[in-house]
């Protein structure tokens, strides 16, 4: 029996908590898109430079790595579980360093995935790198995949090439880490921009579709989401994450400050053109609903 962590009012937030391995195969409810940033497993004690302080790289127990064998087997089962929600034209986007990424990419293939981009994302404020012996680490890769070799994908070619000067867009993004307004209601130590989340959805998503996050942490995937008028079903098992997640949701209920977000997420030609594209936007009306029933997940036909 599931039982939601938190339901919005709108019917287009939705928190679960609990280990994503056990609750994913107790419903059949089939999603548009996946975002996933799973453990990079990089917490081996080292230390990095944060806001100018001296701070340890562990970010918890989920982030240790027992060795390649162990991450290969996460990788696996995490995937092939989630690999069994997606709608069949559906694509997956999953973000990693190089800790993660190459296990990960392998695994796809092995799946039936068919990797399509791998995104590198460019920090536009990165940390230093405190032993002054390698490069300073200034970038994470996105994969972006569908889930079958031969089924086509949705891409919004046009609004990518919008936003990047009437070009092509390119697969290397230059756009900032978080914010402090974004960090409104906690911290998370692996929250993702909305910068990053925004452009991806907008990329791959028509209005109104189901988003998942199997690694909720903070939501930022749900809150873009909703800020582009998707909806959104996210998984953790950390009780304080998720009352950040709960809180970042009633926040953007506010219409003025869902508003003023919209104008201040970065990657748009102007502080307006995100709620312009929206306003255009073609609404599509779903004929499956996830609705809670009794305890558990339903698809519910409308």
């Amino acid at each position: 029996m599931i039982k939601p962590y938190f339901k919005s009012e709108d019917n287009g937030f939705y928190l679960l908590r609990g280990d994503t391995s056990e609750l994913l195969p107790q419903f059949d409810f089939k999603f548009d898109m996946v975002f996933a940033d799973p453990p990079y497993f990089l917490s081996n004690n080292g230390s990095s430079v944060q806001n100018g302080q001296i701070v340890s790289v562990n970010k918890g127990d989920w982030d240790r790595s027992f060795g390649f064998n162990y991450v290969n087997n996460f990788n696996r089962q995490w995937l092939s579980l989630v690999r069994d929600k997606m709608k069949e034209n559906a694509t997956i986007w999953i973000s990693g360093t190089i800790h993660n990424i190459f296990s990960i990419g392998q695994i796809l293939i092995e799946l039936g995935f068919k990797i399509l981009n791998v995104i590198t994302w460019e920090k536009t404020n990165p940390p230093p790198n405190f032993s002054c012996r390698y490069f300073t680490y200034s970038t994470e890769q996105i994969i972006w995949a569908r889930k079958n070799e031969r089924v086509p994908h949705y891409f919004n070619y046009e609004l990518m090439k919008q936003l990047n000067g009437n070009k092509q867009m390119k697969d290397v993004w230059k756009l900032p880490a978080i914010a402090p307004w974004e960090k409104s209601c906690g911290k998370h130590p692996t929250q993702k921009p909305l910068s990053v989340l925004t452009r991806l959805i907008l990329a791959s998503t028509k209005s109104n579709a189901w988003i998942l996050d199997p690694f909720t942490g903070s939501s930022t995937t749900g809150v873009a989401a909703n800020l582009a008028n998707r909806r959104f079903l996210g998984i953790d098992q950390d009780k304080t994450f998720l009352a950040i997640s709960k809180n970042r949701k009633i926040e953007i209920e506010n219409p003025i400050i869902a508003s003023d977000y919209r104008k201040k997420i970065r990657g748009f030609n102007d502080n307006q053109e995100f709620e312009s594209f929206l306003l255009k936007e073609p609404y599509l009306e779903y004929g499956i609903e996830l609705n809670f029933d009794n305890g558990s997940i339903m698809a519910e036909n409308h």
